[in-house]
């Protein structure tokens, strides 16, 4: 976090006002649930949807034309070569891309075309996802880059060394990266363990621990599993129930045991302690951050730039490894044995059905939205609850996250990941029905 003996411009009323209104305009599209013609919803997802009819008919070529950009873009750039796992996806990409353009023009196998198949991974996942997540960006501009994370982070600093193991500045972190999206997460995060602000673990357990999918893209699972109208209840046990998995997963291995180290042995750069007034501490970085930030619309046309490139670089994973995923689970027994694994945990806390929680849980190492796919319609509201939570709080999946901590510098392997998913998923179970009981 920023020293407090960093120079500063003066505080004007202007400031304090932009600050305001800023972050309310962040906070009420994130997490204040509006009606409109009837519908109670977020106003991101009123927004979405307005969207989405102005533009008609032309969204399924909007969405071609970014699997076509996500798809050209590693080989454009030569990240494919950067290393194998990463080739891999970017010719499963081409994959997705032949995907998606066969279910936009009509053509395909009769498989892929049935309704819960290919065109409700399109209609369902990528669609949304293509229009929430740029659109979202712009927001996100407004609750992570005036202030607002700054000044909760003061708050937090007494609370994430002895329950997260991680500096008070991760709490900034920790908050974007859930509220905002887990590549920009992973970016900050990247950059503090590059800079000697983090240490190898510290990183490590920030990027597992806290990088899930964002405020905007939980939206899609609420929807998908009939939720909206519950959505605080939602977002808010999700955050609880990741953060409490985060804070176990820290104390054993594999994130126990990852070297406690700075990047390249580069010196360490402690934070400063906070002492004395917190809210005037937490005013004044909150301050200093909205002087820092670019303009409003320098930075929301940025944020949307971010929120395309990120699209892109989902949304060909999606039509790829996330069908693989859809057909494994619909063709092959896959999943229903890996799902055996977490159905005892499942049975233990009481969940409804609890081979179908265990075989929907193991979905999420594929795509974290395939465990929607499987509990949808279901008439349980807790064992739907359960699993949107799953969806967020296991945080690990092969689609997107995984490739991205592999581009970083991040000092955590492919075979912790697939451990720590399992430690995720199954504590998530264990943590979370009981809260659900508690609160629905």
């Amino acid at each position: 976090m920023p020293s407090t003996v960093e120079t500063r411009e003066p505080t004007k009323p202007w400031d304090v006002l932009r600050f305001v209104l800023y972050s309310g305009i962040g906070i009420a599209v994130f997490f204040v649930p509006v009606t409109l013609n009837g519908k109670s919803t977020i106003a991101l997802d009123h927004i979405v949807s307005w969207v989405r009819e102005a533009i008609g008919a032309g969204v399924p070529y909007y969405i071609l034309a970014l699997l076509a950009a996500g798809t050209i873009m590693p080989f454009a750039t030569g990240g494919w070569r950067t290393s194998p796992l990463r080739g891999v996806f970017a010719f499963a990409n081409v994959v997705g891309l032949a995907v998606g353009a066969g279910l936009v023009f009509g053509f395909g196998p009769a498989w892929l075309m049935e309704k819960d198949m290919g065109p409700f991974l399109l209609n369902s996942l990528v669609v949304p996802v293509g229009l929430i997540v740029p659109i979202g960006a712009i927001f996100l501009a407004m609750l992570v880059s005036y202030g607002l994370m700054e000044f909760i982070g003061v708050f937090c600093q007494p609370i994430m060394k002895p329950l997260w193991r991680t500096p008070g500045r991760s709490a900034v972190d920790a908050v974007a990266s859930f509220v905002g999206s887990y590549s920009l997460g992973l970016l900050l995060t990247d950059r503090m363990y590059r800079s000697g602000r983090y240490t190898g673990r510290e990183a490590a357990i920030i990027a597992t621990g806290f990088s899930t999918v964002s405020a905007s893209f939980m939206v899609i699972v609420a929807k998908a599993l009939d939720l909206m109208e519950h959505w605080s209840t939602y977002f808010w046990l999700a955050l609880v129930v990741t953060f409490a998995v985060t804070a176990i997963s820290v104390r054993i291995p594999p994130l126990s045991r990852i070297p406690d180290d700075t990047y390249q042995n580069i010196e360490h750069i402690p934070e400063e302690k906070v002492t004395g007034n917190r809210f005037a501490k937490a005013f004044g970085e909150a301050m200093l951050a909205l002087h820092r930030a670019p303009g409003l619309w320098r930075n929301i046309g940025e944020n949307i730039l971010d929120g395309l490139k990120m699209a892109m670089a989902i949304l060909p994973s999606i039509l790829s490894i996330g069908l693989l995923g859809l057909v494994l689970a619909r063709f092959t027994p896959v999943f229903t044995w890996l799902g055996y694994l977490f159905a005892p945990f499942a049975w233990v806390v009481g969940l409804d059905d609890p081979l179908l929680a265990g075989k929907a849980s193991a979905t999420g190492i594929a795509e974290m939205f395939l465990p929607a796919t499987l509990a949808a319609g279901h008439e349980s509201l807790e064992l739907r609850m359960v699993i949107a939570i799953i969806c967020v709080s296991a945080i690990i999946f092969f689609s997107a996250l995984v490739p991205c901590i592999l581009a970083t510098s991040i000092p955590v392997k492919l075979w912790q990941m697939v451990v720590i998913w399992f430690q995720r998923v199954a504590l998530s179970i264990l943590i979370a029905t009981p809260l659900v009981n508690l609160v629905l």
